[in-house]
């Protein structure tokens, strides 16, 4: 079992030594996966290596500022035309994460696995797994630091963005002294972070605003008040002309009900298929129960996609939560 600075050290070595790198983050990337992405990408830069950045799908339009951001290629739209043997992974908790990216991975590829989630099961060639970091980009702020590099307002931005997202604003409890000191050091480089805030976490789109009380038309409570949630359909999605980024943070409304101990958004993805996503104020370790459904997250942020009808997923998500209290 290697420490985390000796993970780091690994981690640095495996830069170092290769070259011409695919960069790739999980499905539907949120502001941690996006910024992660370019972090490593300017770092490479840096070093004068070559690398290609990847997603299964878009990049949120919200996150386009970011440095180089329309550099990520959406293989929906542009796949690679080879195969890459030197693969670096940020913020995909387990390995299916990566989604279809996987497809540009050679047979022989060695992997960097950079994340935050406890419930990664260290795929990689190399792994740099801290679950008590509040973002990958908090990690990565680690690794730069191990690098003759210099930071700018770009790279400090990204890192930012990373840890805005991930901790709700610098409200939730993965906020720690770590987190403030590396925002105090990110500050002194320019980072803008009014401007983050306004963009990443007030501004809403029309669809979104729309999408959003669609959903809380469908909020449900249990008997005791102590689970709650609301649902979107495709028809629902389609209704507003809404996106996959419109739902970012739907979740949260169903969990700040006072006496709310797990909130639910049942995102509906096919006529057999459910996204369930969960917030936990703390007794239940949504993370442990995404998991035994074939997803994984955070003790109290976590997710997990269910085969079946919207009624018998919700059944048994509530269920299953309903036990654990």
């Amino acid at each position: 079992m290697h420490t985390y600075e000796q993970a780091l050290q690994q981690a640095k070595e495996f830069i170092l030594e290769h070259d011409d790198y695919l960069i790739v983050s999980h499905v539907q990337p949120d502001g941690d996966a996006v910024s992660s992405t370019v972090t490593v990408g300017w770092l490479l830069s840096c070093l004068g290596k070559k690398f290609t950045m990847l997603n299964e799908g878009a990049i949120p339009k919200r996150m386009d500022f970011l440095w180089h951001a329309d550099e990520i290629m959406d293989m929906s739209q542009q796949p690679p035309e080879r195969k890459y043997n030197r693969i670096i992974c940020v913020d995909c908790a387990d390995y299916r994460r990566v989604g279809l990216t996987e497809q540009f991975f050679a047979e022989d590829a060695v992997i960097l696995n950079i994340d935050h989630h406890p419930t990664n099961d260290a795929y990689g060639t190399v792994n740099v797994i801290k679950s008590d970091a509040a973002a990958t980009a908090e990690i990565l702020f680690d690794l730069l630091e191990m690098f003759a590099v210099k930071w700018d307002v770009e790279v400090a931005t990204s890192v930012y963005t990373g840890l805005l997202t991930d901790t709700g604003g610098f409200r939730y409890s993965n906020t720690s002294p770590k987190v403030m000191s590396i925002v105090s050091q990110l500050l002194t480089y320019g980072v803008d972070g009014p401007s983050l805030s306004e963009n990443l976490l007030e501004e809403m789109t029309f669809p979104q605003m729309k999408v959003l009380t669609k959903a809380l038309q469908t909020l449900t409570m249990s008997e005791d008040g102590k689970v709650a949630w609301v649902v979107v359909t495709l028809e629902d999605m389609e209704e507003c002309g809404a996106v996959n980024e419109d739902l970012e943070g739907i979740v949260n409304y169903p969990r700040n009900i006072r006496g709310v101990e797990v909130g639910i958004f049942f995102k509906v993805i096919n006529e057999q298929a459910v996204k369930a996503s969960m917030r936990s104020a703390g007794r239940v370790d949504v993370a442990a129960l995404a998991q035994s459904f074939g997803g994984g997250g955070h003790v109290r942020a976590a997710g997990c996609r269910l085969e079946g009808k919207l009624e018998d997923i919700i059944k048994i998500v509530v269920g299953r939560v309903k036990d654990e209290l």
